[in-house]
């Protein structure tokens, strides 16, 4: 276990903290009812296959940072996360200077207009989905509520091709509700997995704690969930939260074959 890459990894991820506190886990959200404990072993066994990802929620607060942040904490072992922050990186990537697809994943810290520290819009949003049509890991959020939204938002106001935006692997959006003063309720309401070509709808979930499965994964197969779901009750008994200590029981967990 390489402590120097893990740093950089969990700095890479700090550095979309937009709160001040603690970036939160994927134990945090199991914790307060995000996903629960299949969902949540199931997006975990995706993104440690290399799957791409964005996050949607129309309103600002609604979690889309912590969620997008949770699950990039289990990109594959050798995985560095690289930051969009210039064009130089899109054209790098793009010619494949950098490293090959799979070695990188390139996040936008999120989709939308203004100078802030790497965003994307316009052509920089276009060539960003291009990667993920090349085969490479990418991961944002936007404001968007439904998988509509985001194609209307991203094909049509941006100019991103269809196919690429069908490259990213997961979707994933989420409700955001107020329960009593300034207490919030937010959860995963839906999922989707692509293909390359196409979304199906795998998981919804409801505000009463309530998460669905309807499809079954084409690229996390039951035993893979099985053993993710064991190794995130593990954290959850040592109450193992940090996202740079999740990280490392991660990298050091034996998985069985």
């Amino acid at each position: 276990m390489n402590e120097v890459a893990i740093q950089a990894h969990v700095r890479a991820i700090d550095d979309c903290n937009q709160r001040g506190r603690r970036m939160l886990s994927l134990v945090d959200l199991l914790d307060r009812g995000t996903v629960d404990l299949s969902l949540a072993a199931y997006l975990a066994a995706a993104m440690r296959s290399g799957a791409s990802l964005l996050v949607g929620a129309r309103p600002g607060g609604a979690g889309k940072t912590a969620v997008m942040c949770t699950l990039i904490n289990f990109l594959p072992d050798h995985t560095v996360i690289r930051p969009v922050d210039s064009s130089t990186v899109l054209f790098e990537a793009a010619w494949q200077r950098h490293a090959r697809p799979g070695h990188v994943c390139y996040l936008a810290h999120e989709i939308g207009p203004g100078y802030y520290h790497a965003y994307v819009w316009g052509s920089e949003a276009r060539g960003f989905f291009r990667l993920a049509a090349q085969g490479h890991i990418i991961a944002s959020n936007l404001h968007a509520d439904t998988l509509e939204d985001t194609r209307d938002q991203l094909c049509r106001e941006n100019g991103v091709a269809r196919a690429h935006l069908d490259a990213v692997t997961l979707k994933v959006y989420l409700r955001v509700e107020r329960t009593t003063g300034w207490t919030m309720r937010r959860w995963v309401s839906r999922v989707y997995e692509s293909d390359g070509a196409q979304d199906r709808l795998l998981w919804t979930g409801e505000g009463d704690g309530t998460f669905t499965r309807l499809a079954n994964s084409a690229i996390v197969s039951p035993e893979q969930e099985k053993g993710y779901a064991e190794f995130l009750a593990t954290l959850l008994r040592q109450d193992i939260r940090p996202i740079g200590d999740v990280r490392r029981a991660l990298l050091q967990h034996t998985w069985e074959s």
